[in-house]
């Protein structure tokens, strides 16, 4: 009846969009643009339609021609901030939201948004935190504010505000299992939580996702054989520039392919030059983080994976509903998640007798504990350079201890050792690696002032390329390892670079990572026993420049020689663990 009237297209368009036929809905506002080319709200929903489908250029062009329209527009603005942030424009989406905010800054959704890019894309961190507790002050139920604020204070070492935030956002969604999840990783870094209660709660996460998905009734349909090449399937959203990827790329170079065929699965949001060399190293490769746990489950089995490896846990995006499920025979946790998931459908988790004692860590796990002979892991340096030839003490007087672990392990109890340490050994000063400016900073300098510490004795340096990283080794003496969630990665590294490493034995996995590598190497004097011991041992290592000299320069033949480095010996370790794991289900399934 009115064909050329543009406010029908663009109604015509919504009441489209709103049954679910997007393609209609933007065939619509198009027409009405095409009547009405200033029609800021037809720009408006077909620049969003344009968005959603991936096209960002011509989104953009859309929802600035609706600003152009409309300048008093804060929906427009979130979208195209949206728009920029996908064509990697983090600052100008900033600018935008920053604008929204100013002409609605009541809209906690649009705080959150404006929270989650400061945080994650520009790393303003501080601005990031004020931003977030706006949302949740506007709307205590948005609980995706709550989750990334807690988050944000995890990875600052900020335990207690992180689990507060984590609780808050369960009130709201009590059955959401990633909130859960994301508590029993902020729990695991707690200096306050003992290992017993921390493994009731792992378990009790474990009964209850497993309460909620039906046990498998139907048989596998592979054949119990125990000798047949046999289909390993490692499930990661880690396949990228991270510890997992690095210590995975030797086992899957070096694999015996005529025993065992490799199945990467992928979930993890960033792909760079390690996710190319992990796809390159496994025999199969597929993308599924867009699958819900069950289409991955359904995934996998139709790969008639045999064994299947999860390298996550609950440390970032845990996807074990897809264990629950059981979509393979065999199920096994390592490497990713240093103590038990929680969840009796994952049968074994794959260790070593230093890092789990026998007769001492089952009690910890829900899991079966499967033993390497040596380490449970195999070094491959990322980098390759040369270390200095001695330790700096010599040279400027005075020792230097160094951190080297992440942030979020930097907790009240290591603080107060290694204030103690410090003013045990007068004039030695303690460097911080990947701290970067702003509120960690400021806390570590309170708290070790606050404990005796002049700020002038820490140093700091943010997050750098590995190189850079590595170069640090060279500016310290000693490493000083936290707890109660040790350095696995970290240690290695530093080990590497000629520099020994003190650690405290911890009651549980997470705390024994550098314990079961220095004995390994046979430097078992470098493990305290308590954290009094820790503090003798870091007084008497740092006056003992001669021991810190000869291991400066002989640290790395050590590490080469040791099953640390001999990645065909570790893969020949793990083929018969795994295999052993295999015939042992064999065994049951034709019983």
């Amino acid at each position: 009846m009115a064909p050329h009237l543009a406010a029908g297209h663009l109604n015509l368009g919504a009441a489209l969009e709103a049954a679910g036929d997007a393609a209609g809905a933007l065939q619509s506002y198009e027409a009405a643009l095409a009547l009405d080319a200033g029609n800021a709200y037809a720009c408006y929903n077909a620049g969003r339609l344009r968005f959603w489908r991936g096209e960002t250029a011509p989104a953009e062009t859309l929802l600035r021609r609706a600003l152009s329209a409309r300048a008093d527009f804060p929906d427009a603005l979130v979208m195209l901030a949206y728009a920029l942030d996908a064509q990697k424009r983090p600052a100008e989406a900033a600018a935008c939201l920053e604008s929204a905010l100013r002409q609605q800054p009541d809209a906690p959704g649009t705080w959150y948004v404006y929270g989650e890019l400061l945080f994650s894309k520009l790393r303003r961190v501080d601005d990031a935190e004020a931003a977030l507790r706006r949302a949740v002050a506007l709307d205590s139920g948005l609980v995706p504010a709550w989750h990334l604020l807690g988050d944000l204070y995890r990875i600052g070492s900020q335990i207690d505000a992180a689990l507060e935030c984590y609780s808050a956002a369960r009130r709201v969604e009590p059955e959401r299992f990633d909130l859960e999840s994301a508590q029993l990783l902020a729990l695991a870094l707690s200096d306050a939580v003992s290992a017993e209660e921390l493994y009731a709660r792992h378990r009790a996460f474990g009964a209850r996702l497993e309460a909620s998905i039906p046990g498998r009734t139907t048989p596998f349909a592979g054949i119990a054989d125990p000798q047949r090449r046999l289909r390993v399937g490692f499930l990661s959203g880690d396949f990228s520039r991270h510890p997992v990827s690095w210590f995975m790329l030797p086992l899957l170079a070096r694999l015996d392919r005529a025993h065992f065929e490799t199945h990467a699965y992928s979930f993890g949001p960033v792909a760079d030059e390690v996710t190319a060399q992990v796809r390159g190293a496994a025999d199969y490769w597929r993308e599924v983080g867009d699958l819900s746990d069950e289409a991955m489950a359904r995934a996998i089995e139709r790969d008639a994976i045999d064994v299947l490896v999860d390298l996550t846990g609950h440390a970032g995006q845990q996807r074990l509903g897809v264990f629950a499920r059981r979509p393979a025979p065999v199920q096994v946790s390592w490497l990713g998640y240093l103590q038990t998931t929680g969840l009796s459908r994952i049968d074994w988790r794959i260790t070593d007798a230093r890092a789990d004692p026998p007769g001492e860590a089952e009690r910890l796990h829900t899991e079966r504990l499967a033993r390497l002979p040596h380490a449970q892991w195999c070094y491959r340096p990322p980098v390759d350079l040369e270390h200095a030839a001695a330790p700096p003490c010599l040279e400027r007087g005075y020792v230097t201890f160094g951190s080297f672990n992440a942030v979020p392990k930097l907790g009240h109890a290591v603080r107060r050792c290694w204030a103690e340490v410090l003013a045990a050994v007068p004039g030695a000063r303690l460097h911080f690696a990947g701290v970067p400016d702003g509120r960690v900073r400021e806390d570590l300098v309170r708290d070790f002032s606050l404990a005796g510490v002049a700020g002038d004795r820490l140093s700091f340096a943010p997050r750098v390329a590995p190189a850079d990283y590595f170069r640090q080794f060279d500016g310290v003496d000693l490493v000083l390892d936290t707890f109660p969630c040790g350095g696995g990665t970290t240690t290695l590294d530093a080990l590497w670079m000629g520099v020994p490493v003190l650690t405290l034995a911890g009651d549980r996995s997470v705390g024994r990572s550098a314990l079961s590598i220095l004995g390994e190497l046979g430097l078992d004097a470098w493990v305290a026993r308590s954290a009094e011991e820790y503090v003798r041992l870091a007084q008497a290592f740092a006056g003992d420049a001669s021991t810190l000299a000869a291991l400066r320069t002989s640290l790395r033949e050590r590490l080469r020689a040791s099953a640390l480095m001999d990645e065909a010996g570790f893969a020949r370790d793990m083929e018969a663990l795994l295999r052993g794991l295999w015939r042992e289900w064999c065994a049951k399934a034709v019983a």
